[in-house]
């Protein structure tokens, strides 16, 4: 049986203002939103019908101070996450949170790989995250993809540190190599080499939709921009990449325009 080790188990937004972060998620994916009761600060958990996807949070002060902007970070699991770090260090990896425990719920530490890329090492208070709902299912996150400082070392790191594998690649002629990787649980995204128009790397995370086009309107509908797109990918499938209101970057798949 594979261990959840090196999935994507749980999405996180932080922005500048939570509830009309809310609002403009809600409306454009279809989620619902509901205050997760948090005594410490505000959090609203979104959910595509009874299964929940992800936290929404304002940016803490303590991020703020660092330059933290409004994104989404994934949690990628881990058997022990206090562990894992010595080895995310020697790897050239960087610490931006240390570990704590969320009540309830799990340990996690808010880290980077070493080319760039932000994301969350997390292990579930219960030992096993819950299986979500079949793959294509609306609301719920369907690829993953790492612009990173170097793609191809990138790729490298994410094999030896979570244990994934490169399962192909795809020559997008001047935007480099596009490195397709399997978690251990299916063909879960791809890591490429970032454009120089990006001012950093980071992680896109595309929600599935029914309609890109529809959905592409309601973004644009409620204050978002539509960066590029529609476009039809290997595989027959179509996205759309955007900016919410706030600047945090997302993007829509569906397996129809």
């Amino acid at each position: 049986m594979a261990t959840p080790t090196g999935k994507f188990v749980w999405y996180e937004y932080m922005g500048n203002d939570l509830k009309a972060a809310a609002g403009f998620y809600t409306h454009v994916i279809g989620w619902t939103a509901k205050d997760a009761g948090m005594s410490s600060f505000p959090y609203e958990i979104v959910s595509a019908g009874d299964h929940m996807v992800a936290g929404m949070m304002d940016i803490p002060a303590e991020a703020k101070a660092m330059g933290a902007r409004p994104s989404w970070l994934g949690y990628i699991w881990v058997e022990d996450v206090d562990s894992s770090l010595p080895k995310l260090t020697a790897a050239g990896g960087k610490i931006y949170k240390q570990p704590a425990d969320i009540p309830g719920v799990g340990r996690f530490a808010v880290v980077a790989d070493p080319y760039g890329g932000a994301f969350m090492l997390f292990r579930d208070a219960g030992g096993s995250p819950p299986a979500p709902p079949p793959p294509g299912t609306p609301g719920l996150i369907g690829w993953h993809e790492l612009h990173a400082d170097d793609g191809a070392k990138a790729l490298d790191f994410y094999c030896d540190f979570f244990g994934w594998k490169k399962t192909s690649d795809f020559d997008m002629g001047p935007m480099g190599v596009y490195r397709m990787f399997d978690t251990g649980h299916g063909e879960q995204g791809g890591i490429m080499t970032r454009m120089p128009e990006a001012p950093m790397s980071f992680w896109l995370y595309y929600i599935n939709v029914d309609s890109v086009d529809a959905a592409a309107e309601r973004t644009k509908a409620k204050g978002g921009q539509v960066v590029n797109g529609p476009i039809e990918v290997p595989g027959g499938q179509w996205i759309v990449q955007a900016t919410d209101p706030q600047g945090a970057m997302f993007a829509l798949l569906s397996a129809k325009r």
